[in-house]
């Protein structure tokens, strides 16, 4: 093909993906919207709770999903729900929770979700077994590292990604028509130095920590270019906002003082995570 064919050609490719997009963002109806996923998706702990949702899942008003719907006009169907896993996605979490695909319609338009570190209880483990650790060494040293070594990492990698996997497939093939974008998590610790007793990690377990969590956004990042997904990258944007800063400055609450969901997002982070997306995903604001 010659190159003025070629450039001729790219032209018009790059014009229908606008086109496409300028409509999507800006169609006359309201975006049909659905919220899946767990507790970093839910808001847990993040007061006011979404009125009529299933008190189990601690789903809130001020979670990234409702801020979106919010900002854009879109109507939102939310069933994310705290402590979901991959397998929740086809199966009942828990009594009056059903499936959380059953929210999801051949004419749904956009889905966001958070969906991975609870497959094999990796974030809980992770945050308890060093927290243990570092009573053991008050503080001190990487008794967390020595414990249990690549143990997280690998199960991250051979279990959670193909899990996460298989729950986007099942997102596609429900809404085979909608945009479909899944977040990474918050950046949880400092690169380097951490907070102990605050965040209850040994300071040389802190590179450790930040290596797992990197493997799992990782292997979010992995399975969504797998499927088709949008990633939503959230690791740089939440660099010095994480569990060890102040209140006003973090967007992750620390273990210490206790509040409703230690190291999840607060209202901030959602909020952050929100703005994420609407600029990532080319949403329109009304």
């Amino acid at each position: 093909m010659g190159a003025r064919r070629v450039v001729v050609a790219a032209v018009a490719v790059i014009g229908l993906l606008l086109v496409g997009t300028i409509a999507w963002a800006n169609q006359a109806q309201p975006l049909r919207y659905v919220n899946l996923g767990d507790s970093y998706s839910s808001g847990a702990g993040i007061q006011p709770a979404a009125p009529g949702s299933a008190p189990a899942c601690s789903q809130s008003q001020l979670n990234w999903a409702h801020d979106i719907a919010s900002d854009t006009g879109a109507t939102l169907r939310d069933a994310s729900c705290s402590g979901a896993q991959t397998k929740d996605f086809r199966t009942s979490q828990s009594p009056g929770v059903p499936p959380q695909l059953d929210a999801i319609s051949a004419d749904t338009q956009l889905i966001t979700l958070t969906i991975g570190g609870n497959d094999n209880n990796v974030f809980v483990s992770t945050i308890q077994k060093c927290a243990t650790a570092a009573l053991t060494t008050a503080g001190q040293g990487n008794p967390c590292e020595r414990t249990y070594g690549s143990s997280f990492v690998d199960t991250i990698n051979t279990s959670n990604y193909p899990n996460i996997v298989r729950a986007l497939q099942d997102v596609k093939k429900k809404a085979p028509k909608a945009r479909v974008a899944i977040s990474g998590y918050l950046r949880i610790l400092p690169a380097t130095t951490g907070c102990y007793p605050i965040m209850p990690v040994a300071s040389g377990d802190v590179p450790y920590l930040n290596n797992i969590e990197n493997t799992l956004n990782n292997a979010v990042k992995r399975a969504a270019a797998q499927t088709g997904v949008t990633y939503l990258d959230v690791t740089a944007i939440s660099t010095g906002h994480d569990a060890c800063q102040l209140p006003g400055v973090r967007w992750v609450e620390p273990a210490v003082p206790v509040n409703a969901a230690p190291v999840h997002p607060n209202a901030i982070g959602e909020r952050e995570m929100a703005n994420n997306a609407i600029a990532n995903l080319g949403l329109a604001k009304v």
